[in-house]
């Protein structure tokens, strides 16, 4: 890795860090559609983040892989650490409820935090638990993880079962109230017939192409495009394991997994979303021990590392930038892939 590749000239990053208004404006949108912050990051490395041109992201904000009442209440108990985390680094960061906020946020030097949730097992059976997530600012959530649930089946179930009818209730009542409906995780039949219940577009904010690597994560071509013609967004993950068994030299095939997208869904359909830690992850054993207790059953030490080297740490973005330059689409349209896409998809949907 070259770092010259990756570092900014020192006036380009002083006016990133300097966040001003006229800084923001004048240069395109970046936008994570879904990506990690968290607590522990160091002042180093929030400052590489912004100095990439950071402006905002989706995160996840609790373990997905509860149910019932226990994801009700680590729900409840996330958004209350989150608000009060990033209420203590207003330097850094703005919880974002709107498109204004995104906005307000650039204009003040810090990055947009939109909220979600990567299963929809935290609302239980009760709809009235979108209401109350909304009014405490999440925007977003999945209608699946991995396995079955009162809405829908995960892309690791047996079977080829699709939105329950409490799922087609739940989508009406998140179109009703302005939540985005992720799709990230569902099985391609509660992919499609979710797709084709919304009254809104929708967004698979991290997953990537099917047609290129087989990995019940990926999505098919199929539901690719029935996701642009309802106007929604999908964001390509930089998880090497759904792209490529190559463990070196794997970047080319995350920017052809890119281009397969823009082939089929459109370049308006199409954005970033990383699933990615922000730290340079080194493969320890303490850290290997910590994934452990994250991702408990989801976790294969064969699949590691999960990253790509180029993209590990948080100045990626520019590396991805330049990647998706380099497909030889119109500027016009790898800004749209780095940010205007979910800008729009975010205007449309949350307001």
């Amino acid at each position: 890795m070259h770092r010259r590749q990756f570092m900014m000239g020192a006036a380009a990053m002083a006016a990133l860090m300097a966040g001003g208004a006229r800084g923001a404006k004048s240069r395109p949108l970046t936008f994570d559609a879904m990506g990690e912050v968290r607590f522990e990051y160091s002042e180093e490395v929030i400052r590489a983040m912004k100095a990439s041109g950071m402006d905002a992201i989706t995160i996840t904000l609790c373990d997905p892989k509860s149910y019932e009442e226990a994801a009700y209440k680590e729900a409840v108990t996330a958004v209350r650490e989150h608000d009060a985390y990033f209420a203590k680094h207003p330097q850094h960061y703005l919880k974002a409820t709107t498109v204004a906020d995104l906005d307000k946020a650039r204009a003040a030097g810090q990055i947009a935090i939109y909220y979600l949730f990567q299963n929809s097992t935290q609302f239980g059976h009760d709809l009235n638990r979108v209401d109350e997530f909304y009014d405490m600012g999440v925007r977003s959530a999945q209608i699946t993880y991995n396995h079955q649930n009162w809405a829908g089946s995960g892309c690791k179930e047996l079977g080829a079962n699709g939105l329950t009818e409490f799922g087609q209730q739940l989508i009406e009542r998140m179109n009703a109230k302005r939540m985005l409906i992720d799709l990230s995780h569902a099985n391609m039949k509660t992919m499609a017939d979710s797709i084709a219940a919304s009254k809104a577009p929708v967004v698979i904010s991290h997953t990537a192409c099917a047609a290129l690597f087989k990995n019940v994560r990926n999505t098919t071509d199929e539901n690719l495009k029935a996701l642009a013609d309802k106007g929604g967004v999908v964001g390509m993950c930089q998880m090497r394991p759904f792209m490529t068994t190559l463990r070196k030299g794997a970047l080319p095939v995350y920017f052809q997994h890119i281009a397969h997208a823009v082939k089929v869904a459109g370049a308006d359909h199409v954005a970033i979303g990383s699933d990615r830690d922000h730290r340079v992850i080194q493969l320890t054993p303490e850290y290997m021990a910590e994934v452990k207790r994250e991702e408990g059953p989801n976790f294969n030490p064969d699949q590691w590392p999960l990253f790509i080297d180029e993209l590990n740490g948080p100045r990626r973005m520019e590396v991805v930038w330049d990647g998706v330059r380099k497909l030889g689409l119109p500027s016009a349209d790898v800004e749209k892939i780095m940010g205007g896409n979910l800008r729009r998809l975010y205007t449309e949907v949350i307001g």
